[in-house]
């Protein structure tokens, strides 16, 4: 005798719309596509499911995945979209060294024309001159090639 369900899940008619469309679109992702099933499978609201084991070899994904894509629809309060979609990437926890005021410098100075005797811009040239100038940190070559680069500019 198998364990009572922990997670149950019952779609309301909008939100099984919303899934029959993802699932027959095939515009979207196949693990979006996959959970949509997954959830369209646990429903109750359409009778009695089936056992996690059923649901996964119907579907074509693991046990566990039965289990937390239903473990999620709870977690989430029932919402659809939480569920089948990505998850939204955190903000990096260190910040940029080179943002904002000091980039648009950098790029101000780069567009500026060489010094006397120079034909253009190098990037160890740039290194020497954002040492000299007010306000900037002292900044390698490599940096200055990325926020350069960032900021699609390039120095021929």
């Amino acid at each position: 005798m198998s364990r009572p369900k922990q997670f149950t899940v019952w779609l309301s008619a909008r939100d099984r719309a919303k899934l029959i469309k993802v699932v027959s679109s095939g515009r979207h992702p196949v693990r979006m596509i996959a959970r949509a099933r997954v959830l369209l499978a646990l429903d109750e609201s359409q009778g009695l499911a089936p056992d996690r084991r059923v649901v996964a070899e119907h579907v074509g994904v693991s046990q566990s995945t039965v289990y937390l894509v239903a473990k999620a629809f709870t977690t989430h309060a029932g919402r659809v979209e939480d569920v089948i979609g990505r998850k939204k990437r955190a903000p990096p926890p260190i910040e940029p060294k080179v943002a904002g005021d000091v980039e648009a410098r950098l790029i101000a100075l780069a567009c500026t024309q060489p010094p006397a005797g120079r034909a253009r811009w190098t990037l160890r040239l740039l290194e020497r001159q954002v040492v000299l100038a007010e306000g900037m940190p002292p900044m390698d070559h490599s940096t200055i090639g990325r926020v350069l680069k960032r900021g699609r500019l390039s120095l021929t």
